[in-house]
This record gives C-alpha cells, sequence and structure tokens, in this order.
C-alpha cells in the first residue's frame, strides 16, 4: 500500500534527528495499537514506554522498549520495540538485543516487535524462536493490511478506517441457507468454490447464530490460515470480537524432512499472541466474555486436545457455533485400536461441546463405495464427507461452474503441452551438453512447454482480447532439492526456478527462422521452512506489477496449495503429480480469482514424449502422464462443467475454449479440408448419424478450412477419454431424472387425489378420457400422471438438446399436455419444478456444444433407454422397450428399396407409396430412411408432408422420434421449421380396433389417426416391441387385448397351427406381423427386425404356414443370438444385437406380397454364422448392405416348407408312427390318459391366500 510507504517515506524526509524519527514512527504505531481491532479489543491501554513507567514509579529513561500495553480482563503487560528502518533493511540479531535484554523480565509476560520491513535475518529470526517470554512481531505487511486507511492518516487526530466489506449476492443466498438449515440441524455443510469469500460468509453466519455474548470455535489446519482469519474476521465483524489464538505444541517449530514443504508458521510469527495452555485460556475467556461482545476462539485442528480439555477440566462453556474450515481435511480413516486424529476428532459432540457445527470446503471430500465396504469389514472408522450423521447435509453449494457463471470467478482453460524429447535435444544441444549445470532433458523439455503456454504460443483458439502473454503463474514441482543419484528422477523446484530462463533463452537461439515469443521469464522458489519474512518477500515480488514482456513464475512443491494469501494468478504449472485430488483444486482455485483486466486463468501440464516411442504407446506409462489423468480427474470430480467437457470429447472433439493439446515437435502438420455430404448415388451404407447427412471423407469442399489434430495431439485425447472419461456419465443424467420423475409423480397424484383441487381433477379427467380414446382404454391415471411427469421432465432436456427448432410449441401432444399442466400449475406445481431449475440447468450444460446429430443420438439413445429402466420398469417390459443398432435399420430400408424397384417398378420416393413405421421409438427407421439418399431433395419435401407416416405408444419416445426426424429433415433440406406431421401418439394395434370418438384437447392428434387409417399404406418398416406379456400373476402387468387382432390371429396362425399351446402367438411381435400383413392389402412390403423363435418355434408352425401362402417372397437374415442356452451352444449362438435388452434370438425379415407371382412363395434364409461378437454380425449386416448384397454374394440358402410348416431343422416323417405320450384327442393310442398343461405361472392367483383354509380351498 503505497499510503503507508509514503508516511514511512515523509518520516524519513521531516526527522532531524533519529530520535525524531523514531517518535513519529511510536505514534503511528499507538495508532494502530489503539484502534486496529484486533488490538483494540485485546489491550485496554497503550503507553509510550516513559508514560508507563512514571505511573509504576520506575525509571523513566530509554531502555530498548518504546511502548506497553495492558491486556484487558488479564491486565498483563506487554513490551513492544518499534523500528522504523529503510524498506530494504534486513533486520539483524543486534538490532534486536537490547529490547530482549530490557524486556525479558517482569512485569512483562510478552514481547512485540513492530518494524517498518519484511525483511529478517535467520539470526534475528532464530532469536526470536523459544524465548521465556514469547516475541510476536508486527512488520510491514501486517501494518499495510490494517483496517486503518493510512492514505487519510493524520498524527494524533482520530484515524479514517476502511470501509467494512458487505455481504455480496451470492453470500447473502449462503448465509440464508445455512441460517435456514440450522433451524433444526445441528450440523451441515457450506460448499463455496475457492475464493467466493467463505471465510467472510462464515463471519456473518456467526453473528447470527452466536451473536453478542455468543462463543464460536473456528478451526483451520494451519497457523498461517489462524492468522488470516483471524486478522479478517476481527477487521470486518459488525460486532465487536473477543479474540483467542490457540495453538499446539505440534503446530510450531518442529523441525521436518527436508522435502516436508508444507507451511511452516513459528509462535513468533503470528501477530496475535496465542495460547498452548488449556487452563489459561478458560481462564481468558471467563474474565473477557460479555454481553456486548463475541468471544471466537480461533484453533488449530491439532489443538481440538487444548479446547476439549479446557471444557473438561477448566469450565469453558459450550460454544453456541463451530466452524470447521478446510472440512475435507477433516475426512479420513481411524484404524480400530488406535486414537482419532485430531481432525476428525471435531465430529465428536462429546469431545467438544457445541449447539451448531458447520463445515466448509470448497473440495468436499467423499469416499468410494469401494473404501467403505472395506472400511465397514475391517471395523475402521471413516469420516467421509457424505456422512450426514458427521457432516449434517449440504445446507448450501456454490460450485466452480456456478461461480464462473456468476461472474464470482474467471473461468479457466487446460493446456496440455506435448514435448518431443528428440525436439528438445535437437534445440538445446549446447545446453544440455554444458558441465556446469544438471539440468536433465525431461526437465528442459517442460520448462519449454512452460514457456510456449505462458506466452500463449500455439494455441489454435482465437483469444480475442487475451491474447497478451501470461505475467503471473505458480509451479508445482516434486521435490525441493535436486536429488542426485536416485533411480527416478524427480522435477526439483529450485532447479526449475534456476533453470527456467536459461533454458527459454536456449531454445529462442535455436529458433531457425520460426516466429519465436519475446516472452522473458523470472523464476523464484519458495517452500515452508523459510520464515515468514522471506515467504511473504517472495510473494510480495508476485504481487507486484511486473517489468513488460515478462511473466514472474513462483516455483514451490506443495506450499503455495492451501492456507496461504497467493495474489490473482495467470497460471498454475503442475509439473509433476499433486498429493491429492484436492491439491490440484486448491492450487487451480488461484487462477480463477478476479482481477482486473483478466480474462481467465490457465492450468499448464507439459509432458514429454520418449524419443523413438509412438505416442500411444508412450501415454501408456502411468507414472510419467499421471499428472495429466489426475489433474483432469481432480477437474472433472469438482466442475461439473468440466466434467461435462471431458465426457463429451468422443461426441463432438475437444472444446478448445476449456482445453488445448498442444504438440511441440518437429513433425509438420498439413492442413485438411472438410468433408461434404454424399450425393444421393453415392450414400453407401454403414455412413450414418441421426439428424445430419452422410459424410464422404475425400470429397473437397471450398469453404471452412481447418487443421487436421496430428498424431500426438489425437493419442492424448483418446487417452483422456480412457482414463478420465466417466462411463456412466450419461446414464448416470438418466437415472437423475428418473429420481425426478418419481417425485413428479407422487406430487401430481397427490393434487389429483386433493378433495379441494376440482378445477385440476376435471381438467386430468378430461386429458384421460381423450388420451385413452386415441391410445386404449386400458391405461390407468397412474400411467396418465406418468406421462404428464415425462412431459414436465423432459420438454426442458429437449429444448436444451434441439434449442434451434420450436418443438413444444408445434407438436400437438405438447400442446395438449402443456394446457393440463398449465391447470395443475395454477395448484403451484411450479414449485416443485423451481426446485428442478439446478438440475435443467446442468442439463443445458451437458448438451451443450453437442452440435453433431450423430452426439445427440448417442445422448437420446441413453436417455431413452435408461430412463424407462430405472423409473418405469414394468412399461419397459410390457413395451418390449429396445434400441434397434443403426446398420440393421440401413439393411432394412435399402432392403425395401431394392425389392420396390425389382418387384414393383417403384422407388421409395415416388409419389403414392406411403411408408409407415408403426412402431417407431426414437424414430430411428425414418431418420434414416431421410437421411439414406434413396428419397432425392426434390421429393423429400412432398414424402415428408404427405407420405411419411410412424406411430408411437410412449410419450417420451414419441417426442425424441419427432424431434429427431424434424432435425434430419432440416438438416438436409434448411429452411424454416417444419413441424413432422406424420407422426401419432398412438396405439397402432388399438387405432385398427375402433373409430376416433373424442377430439377436443387432442384434435391434431386425432386428425392424424383419422388420415392414416384413409392411406393406401404400401411399406411398413420397423421393430415391433417383444413382450409376450407378464411372468408372474403378481406383476400385474399383463399384454392387453386387441379384440379384432386376436381374433385374426386365432383365425389364422392358431387355426393352422398342430401345437397345444397359442399363447405365444399373442406376443406383440407376432400380433405386428398379422397386423402388417393384413394393413398392406394384397400388395406391398414389410420389413421387420423381430424375435426369431417362430423361424423353429412348435408354437409357430401356424404362423408359418400363413406366411408361405399369404406371401409370394420372404427374406429371414438370421442374427442368432439366443442366450436362453447355456454353455456351449449360448457361446456358439453369439452376442445379443440388443444388448442386454434382449436374450432373444433375432432375425431380419422381409415379407413381400407381389400379386404378380405365380410361383409358391420364395423363401431365401441367410445365417449370420456361429461364434460372432455383436459388433462382428453388425459388421457383417452393414457388409451386406441390403438383400441385395446377400444375393450378390450368393450367400441365400432356399427353404421349402414340409406339410407340417417347419422351416428348419424339419422333422423326420418316422417320428409321426411313434405312439404320443399324452394327447387332448380322445382317439387314438397314446401312454397317459390324463392331459395337463401342469402347473404354470398363471395359476399363480389360486396360489396365494390370506389365510391356511382359503388357500387349501383354492388348489384342492
Amino acid at each position: 500500500m503505497a499510503g503507508l510507504r509514503e508516511i514511512i517515506e515523509d518520516f524519513r524526509r521531516a526527522a532531524v534527528t533519529e530520535r525524531e524519527k523514531g517518535t513519529y514512527f511510536e505514534e503511528l504505531v499507538l495508532c494502530y495499537l489503539r484502534n486496529e481491532a484486533t488490538y483494540r479489543d485485546y489491550y485496554n491501554k497503550v503507553w509510550r514506554y516513559a508514560d508507563w513507567a512514571e505511573e509504576q514509579g520506575l525509571d523513566k529513561r530509554d531502555v530498548g522498549i518504546d511502548l506497553v500495553a495492558q491486556t484487558a480482563g488479564t491486565n498483563e503487560f506487554h513490551a513492544i520495540q518499534c523500528k522504523l528502518y529503510a524498506e530494504d533493511h534486513v533486520i539483524r540479531k543486534e538490532d534486536i538485543d537490547s529490547f530482549f535484554t530490557a524486556s525479558g523480565k517482569r512485569p512483562f509476560t510478552h514481547r512485540i516487535i513492530v518494524c517498518s520491513t519484511n525483511h529478517w535475518s535467520e539470526h534475528a529470526e532464530e532469536a526470536l524462536r523459544d524465548q521465556q517470554i514469547p516475541v510476536s512481531k508486527i512488520d510491514l505487511f501486517d501494518l499495510e493490511t490494517s483496517q486503518i486507511d493510512w492514505s487519510q492518516y493524520k498524527p494524533r487526530a482520530k484515524p479514517v478506517f476502511q470501509k467494512r466489506k458487505q455481504p455480496r449476492d451470492h453470500q447473502k443466498r449462503a448465509i440464508a441457507d445455512v441460517l435456514k438449515g440450522l433451524e433444526t440441524a445441528d450440523r451441515g455443510k457450506l460448499i463455496m468454490a475457492c475464493g467466493t469469500g467463505k471465510t467472510y460468509t462464515s463471519l456473518k453466519i456467526a453473528e447470527q447464530i452466536a451473536g453478542r455474548g455468543g462463543r464460536v470455535l473456528f478451526l483451520v489446519p494451519s497457523l498461517a490460515l489462524l492468522s488470516q482469519t483471524l486478522t479478517e474476521w476481527t477487521q470486518e465483524s459488525e460486532i465487536p470480537l473477543h479474540s483467542f489464538a490457540v495453538c499446539s505444541d505440534s503446530d510450531v517449530g518442529k523441525k521436518r524432512r527436508k522435502d516436508d514443504d508444507t507451511v511452516q508458521t513459528f509462535m513468533h510469527e503470528l501477530r496475535y499472541p496465542a495460547t498452548t495452555d488449556p487452563k489459561r485460556l478458560a481462564l481468558e475467556m471467563k474474565k473477557r466474555h460479555d454481553s456486548t461482545h463475541m468471544s471466537v476462539v480461533f484453533a488449530t485442528y491439532h489443538s481440538i486436545d487444548v479446547i476439549s480439555q479446557a471444557q473438561k477440566k477448566h469450565g469453558l462453556p459450550e460454544f453456541d457455533l463451530i466452524v470447521g474450515d478446510e472440512a475435507h481435511r477433516t475426512t479420513g480413516a481411524t484404524f480400530e485400536g488406535e486414537d482419532e486424529s485430531h481432525f476428525v476428532k471435531v465430529h465428536d459432540a462429546d469431545f467438544i461441546r457445541a449447539r451448531k457445527r458447520l463445515y466448509m470446503t470448497a473440495t468436499p471430500r467423499i469416499y468410494g463405495d469401494q473404501a467403505k465396504a472395506t472400511a465397514e469389514r475391517e471395523n475402521i472408522g471413516l469420516a467421509s464427507m457424505d456422512k450426514e450423521e458427521l457432516y449434517g447435509k449440504e445446507l448450501h453449494v456454490l460450485t466452480f461452474s456456478e461461480a464462473v457463471r456468476r461472474g464470482l470467478l474467471v473461468d479457466y482453460k487446460v493446456l496440455v503441452l506435448a514435448v518431443e524429447e528428440s525436439h528438445v535435444n535437437r534445440r538445446l544441444q549446447a545446453l544440455l551438453a554444458d558441465a556446469n549445470n544438471e539440468l536433465k532433458v525431461d526437465d528442459a523439455a517442460k520448462i519449454v512447454g512452460c514457456w510456449k503456454a505462458l506466452s500463449k504460443q500455439g494455441l489454435a483458439e482465437s483469444l480475442v482480447g487475451d491474447e497478451a502473454p501470461m505475467r503471473r503463474a505458480v509451479a508445482f514441482c516434486q521435490v525441493i532439492e535436486l536429488q542426485k543419484g536416485k533411480k527416478t528422477h524427480k522435477v526439483s523446484s529450485k532447479q526449475i526456478a534456476r533453470m527456467f530462463q536459461s533454458v527459454v533463452d536456449a531454445y529462442r537461439e535455436t529458433a531457425e527462422g520460426e516466429p519465436v515469443a519475446e516472452l522473458a521469464c523470472e523464476a523464484e522458489h519458495i517452500d515452508g521452512s523459510m520464515n515468514a519474512s522471506e515467504k511473504e518477500a517472495k510473494l510480495a515480488w508476485l504481487r507486484e506489477e511486473s517489468p513488460e514482456g515478462v511473466c514472474r513464475i513462483l516455483s514451490n512443491v506443495r506450499c503455495l496449495s492451501e492456507g496461504v494469501d497467493v495474489p490473482a494468478l495467470d497460471a498454475v504449472l503442475f509439473l509433476s503429480p499433486r498429493g491429492s485430488q484436492v491439491d490440484v483444486v486448491q492450487s487451480v482455485g488461484r487462477v480463477m480469482r478476479i482481477a482486473p483486466g483478466k480474462k481467465r486463468g490457465y492450468v499448464i501440464l507439459p509432458v514429454v514424449i520418449p524419443a523413438g516411442v509412438e505416442p500411444h504407446e508412450a501415454l501408456n506409462d502411468n507414472k510419467t502422464y499421471k499428472v495429466v489423468w489426475q489433474v483432469l480427474q481432480a477437474l472433472r470430480s469438482h466442475d461439473d462443467r468440466f466434467d461435462a467437457m471431458i465426457n463429451k470429447l468422443d461426441l463432438i472433439g475437444s472444446d478448445p475454449q476449456k482445453m488445448e493439446v498442444i504438440a511441440v515437435t518437429d513433425k509438420i502438420v498439413r492442413r485438411q479440408r472438410r468433408a461434404e455430404g454424399t450425393r444421393n448415388q453415392e450414400a453407401g451404407r454403414n455412413q450414418y448419424a441421426i439428424g445430419t447427412l452422410n459424410r464422404q471423407p475425400n470429397k473437397p469442399d471450398q469453404g471452412e478450412l481447418q487443421f487436421e489434430i496430428g498424431e500426438i495431439e489425437r493419442a492424448i485425447y483418446a487417452k483422456i477419454v480412457q482414463k478420465c472419461g466417466n462411463r456412466h456419465h450419461w446414464e448416470d443424467w438418466a437415472n437423475d431424472i428418473a429420481q425426478i420423475a418419481r417425485t413428479h409423480i407422487d406430487r401430481i397424484s397427490a393434487l389429483l387425489d386433493n378433495p379441494k383441487s376440482t378445477r385440476a381433477r376435471e381438467a386430468f379427467d378430461k386429458f384421460a378420457q381423450e388420451l385413452r380414446d386415441d391410445l386404449n382404454d386400458s391405461i390407468t391415471d397412474a400411467e396418465i400422471v406418468e406421462m404428464l411427469a415425462q412431459h414436465l421432465i423432459t420438454k426442458p432436456v429437449f429444448d436444451a438438446l434441439f434449442k434451434d427448432y420450436s418443438f413444444a410449441s408445434h407438436n400437438p401432444i405438447s400442446i395438449a399436455m402443456q394446457k393440463v399442466l398449465d391447470v395443475l400449475e395454477e395448484q403451484h406445481l411450479e414449485k416443485e419444478a423451481n426446485t428442478l431449475e439446478s438440475f435443467y440447468e446442468s442439463v443445458r450444460m451437458r448438451a451443450e456444444g453437442i452440435d453433431s446429430a450423430k452426439g445427440k443420438q448417442r445422448i437420446i439413445v441413453e436417455l431413452y433407454d435408461k430412463f424407462f429402466k430405472h423409473a418405469f420398469p414394468r412399461m419397459a417390459d410390457r413395451l418390449g422397450i429396445v434400441y434397434t443398432p443403426v446398420e440393421i435399420v440401413d439393411f432394412i430400408i435399402r432392403s425395401v428399396a431394392h425389392v420396390l424397384e425389382t418387384e414393383f417398378g417403384t422407388t421409395l420416393g415416388n409419389r403414392g407409396v406411403h411408408i409407415l413405421d408403426p412402431f417407431t421409438g426414437t424414430g430411428t427407421f425414418i431418420t434414416c430412411l431421410i437421411q439414406s439418399g434413396l428419397i432425392s431433395p426434390k421429393d423429400l419435401p412432398r414424402k415428408y408432408r404427405e407420405e411419411i407416416h410412424a406411430n408411437e405408444i410412449v410419450l417420451l419416445a414419441y417426442y425424441i422420434a419427432a424431434i429427431n426426424i424434424e432435425a434430419a429433415y432440416h438438416g438436409i433440406v434448411g429452411g424454416k421449421y417444419q413441424p413432422f406431421e406424420g407422426i401419432c401418439l398412438t396405439d397402432t394395434f388399438q387405432m385398427y380396433e375402433r373409430d376416433d370418438l373424442l377430439a377436443e384437447l387432442m384434435v391434431d392428434n386425432s386428425a392424424r389417426r383419422k388420415r392414416q387409417k384413409k392411406l393406401d399404406i404400401r411399406v411398413i418398416i420397423g421393430n415391433p416391441p417383444y413382450s409376450i406379456g407378464q411372468e408372474s400373476e403378481a406383476d400385474n402387468n399383463e399384454n392387453l387385448d386387441y379384440p379384432q387382432l386376436d381374433a385374426r390371429i386365432a383365425s389364422t396362425y392358431v387355426a393352422r397351427s398342430n401345437a397345444t399351446l397359442s399363447k405365444g402367438l399373442y406376443d406383440s411381435y407376432v400380433r405386428a406381423i398379422r397386423w402388417a400383413s393384413d394393413r398392406v392389402g394384397d400388395a406391398g412390403v414389410i420389413g421387420f427386425v423381430t424375435n426369431a423363435n417362430y423361424l423353429e418355434s412348435t408354437m409357430a408352425d401356424g404362423l408359418r404356414k400363413c406366411l408361405a401362402e399369404e406371401f409370394s417372397s420372404i427374406y429371414v437374415f438370421h442374427l442368432r443370438g439366443n442366450q436362453r442356452t447355456s454353455g456351449e451352444l449360448s457361446r456358439k449362438e453369439g452376442g445379443k444385437i440388443f444388448g442386454s435388452s434382449s436374450r432373444a434370438p433375432i432375425a431380419i425379415s422381409l415379407f413381400v406380397k407381389n400379386p404378380r407371382a405365380t410361383r409358391p412363395a420364395q423363401i431365401l434364409f441367410h445365417d449370420v454364422g456361429d461364434y460372432l461378437s455383436r459388433e462382428e454380425k453388425l459388421e457383417k449386416i452393414a457388409a451386406f448392405g441390403s438383400v441385395a448384397g446377400v444375393t450378390a454374394a450368393n450367400a441365400w440358402r432356399t427353404i421349402t416348407p414340409n406339410v407340417h410348416g417347419d422351416w428348419l431343422k424339419q422333422r423326420d416323417e418316422n417320428f409321426s408312427r411313434f405312439i404320443p405320450i399324452g394327447t387332448k384327442g380322445a382317439t387314438g393310442w397314446k401312454v397317459f390318459e390324463t392331459f395337463s398343461q401342469g402347473s404354470g405361472p398363471h395359476s399363480l392367483d389360486s396360489a396365494a391366500a390370506d389365510v391356511r383354509w382359503n388357500l387349501r380351498a383354492n388348489v384342492m
């Protein structure tokens, strides 16, 4: 602060004598001690030594003591010496010897040296330690950070104070949330990102909970943090404080390992006197506590025993509030038979008595399930921050991403500099060969990488407004001193500081004509063993404005991770892995602090690619590249935006605003052109992505140009996805939505059950009646509530994913749903929705930037699949919800196109060829059809508008299908948004059972259904649901009845069957075949992927007979995968095409009705093969492309059914001559007279009863 330094300089100029100069400074110190909040409360009086000596009847001549202060409450005397020196003066031991002599006797119990410099010699520092009468020092830095406004200081005048801070909006919210939570709870967590004011927020909370006359305990992990917190609280408190500092013997002065870089603070470095004596603490608090002040004990976790003893043995009262700062440090394990660590004792209400406990951190530490299981198994006490019995609930959370969004922090960007060892060897030959240094190529390469990043050289992103090189950085290394002769090289902080600029100079000298940054770097080393003055001098150097074109770097091992007031940084450099993820996040927090003109902070990770090793092989060395994986994992775990970006890497590639990988190499990267879409006639196989044109990589485009990422960058990105990506990321998202769906369902149900909600009930009943008309009568109120909950939840999701399409305001079902919800929201349902705003913000963030249709498709598939599995499992079981692989969809579409052309002389794009997907799911069939190029751009608008149709019964799938189809269409045609009017929310089977009766709320949907029923549908494609019905009567999850359709099955498939059981013929997929066979009339093509049981099942013999009679051509591509087998047979069946969604065998079937055909049905069959994985099967499908591809490969086997309807494994006719074991027929030979189906699942209703005698009556 210039004000204080100018005052001191004025003293120097104005004083004629040294005595006069000293007097001026003593007067300033008097003003400081009498008015600075910390000392104003601690001392009740401060005298000049002569005045005090006169009062005491002592000799008032100068003996080396300048001032004397008397403590409040205990009335002890403290001796004070004031030293006015030049700012760069180094205080030597002889400068303070006379003061030690004069003050080293009674009545003085403490001594303070106040000086106008921050520099102390080693001997002077040593002299301050372990004095019989303790010593504190107040140096220039302490004086500068006073609450006194030195710029307005006038001798002997009342000082002017700096304005106290006022809570900002985000702090007000935190305060309110914590106060509300602690009204009923006795403990809770406050999570706030680094740099958002946790300490100040906790002060305002304490003022409310404890207030005047209250008692607070504030716990910190280090003396450095204790000093900072005590100063901030005393300066910023609206309520005057009685402050007490407590530390333990373990906090101060202990010798430690050579490379232990934890911050070491000594007692004399605390400006405020601290005690280690529990009795003294209790006595002082008793004497000083009153009803006008708030008494606050500032203590380290290590000193918690002192607090406990003061309460248990010396009568220290219960605290109103304990604040546990850096609460992640209070986690950990306590082994059976061992004492708890100091850090976890704070949780014990018997050890420290307090009404309330508040745990604060930016980086909550939670142990995984495996660690918890191990702890439970081995009887280990584990303190994890998700244990509410220890930490309470999260009362308020302000994440890093939220803090950035609110402008409380700047964003950060990760720069991974991959430096090739051979490149550095070539450029720095002379420096590496110099015997006068011990520079290793690994260190040199990392320095080069850091320098390039600091100078922002080679960044791909346009840094508008942020082009200037960085000015301040902190580097984290592995060890302090260079370790010679060790097997494993460790990065030395001192070596990096010593060699940084030398490496930069040598590298720039060998530039060989390439553009080189002019940035110079000054590097210094700091470590925890330095005294406070040394550390402050280093930090002051970093804080100062650096010369133009110079970046200052402060190198350390870990002393700057936590608890040190580091200035706002431009970058943090990780030259080696950190001790923990928390260390990483705390360090990154330093670069996110706001500073004038600062746009963002940078996290720089230099890594070395060894010579002669391929990048992807080099990256398998986990030890060398641990720093990258560790830092990225740490950022993922504490920043949901970064987590989302990492998990989108394989969807959208890297986001240069959040992370760049830059290769420093001799290899030249060539410029590549972006590919264009394929022409229709060139639309190839296996080139599909929902909602986008197919891409052909080798077609040049005159549009946008970009650099192709090089081999090194590509390898690193791939490894980042593998090492750091969360494979369950989107599944977790679906889990979140499923949980919220259940909350909404409960809320809507409760609202409808309320007798007072008559208007809501009327609106719901009206909607339900119409929905049953459009779907089926069996749909229950509970299922309709589920649909409303799905709509309520998914609308913001789709708005985020498809923000360019006005889907919600155009889709008829969405409009109808919203009308009902609008009535419900009059009953304040929106209160529930408001609680989800943070979730929706998370959805928007996760979806942000996924602009490729392929990426959106992957998200939607996950959401669709997982949503129903977790939220509505019975619905998924009943409807047979599975997702169709795009390879199969493409094969069916192209096969249908081939058959239309070869047998009917028409195309999918011709007028009058109506195409229907009756079970559209997420719209994959129609979307792939639009993208396939099989419909020309000229015909596509007409087909989209008039001749493509889709039905779906499940609301979420219907929404997704509509959006996907619309996105695919607009991706090709462009132009103004045009909704897809060919889709209906309906039960395809029920749709043909009766006519529409109601059409008030769902007018458009009803009109679409009526229009579709009148059409001459000639092409039906899709993936019918597979569901034979409930497995158990107890499921209460039966498939629905369709009287007309089931009657058709009975009169055809069942009537033609010789099987005893016909239940399987009412499976959904069999119903679909029967329905489609009738719907196409006498001419048409059906392309289905279905359960393949119909090919061999004895139950399906009548089905096979009918198919052979009704159709002229049948193509079957058998994909196998029957996992209801075991052992070798199961392995032979190969992978399941639908993954875990179905264990049934699968087949692609094309049924062709050509009235001009004169021959019997031609049945062509192809078996995919034995022992193939799912991926291998899909590759074979894609390679064939269509039935034409199978024909070209001469891979069909022609099947001629026998009289029994056998297609595969046809029976031996001799078998029919054997005597049957049993038969329903009254005539003929049989072994057993009695014939029964036995006990099956359908009989469970009679196998259960409420009392024993009823059960006996049921089964007898």
